[in-house]
């Protein structure tokens, strides 16, 4: 592989790679701050165990929803090592 493809191919694994984390950060962004901050009043119409929706984004769902984007950052990520032949899998 010569230096210019080694080259493009890092500038593609890292537009992939940022464009995940956009994606993630988006995510956690309306989770945290749309569902628990903007949207609660809509959300506290509708309860669940007893809860207002908009209080359980609020205290809970937005650390579920980030426990979740790392499971998924470290899947997705996993993919695109392999993809890329940067895996640490021999």
């Amino acid at each position: 592989m010569s230096e210019e493809q080694k080259q493009d191919n890092a500038k593609a694994y890292w537009q992939k790679n940022v464009r995940l984390m956009i994606y993630l950060l988006a995510v956690w962004f309306v989770v945290s701050f749309g569902c628990g901050i903007l949207f609660v009043d809509q959300l506290n119409e509708i309860r669940i165990g007893g809860y207002k929706l908009g209080f359980w984004f609020a205290q809970q769902g937005s650390i579920y929803t980030f426990l979740a984007i790392i499971f998924v950052y470290a899947f997705q990520m996993r993919k695109l090592d392999k993809e890329f032949g940067v895996d640490d899998d021999e």
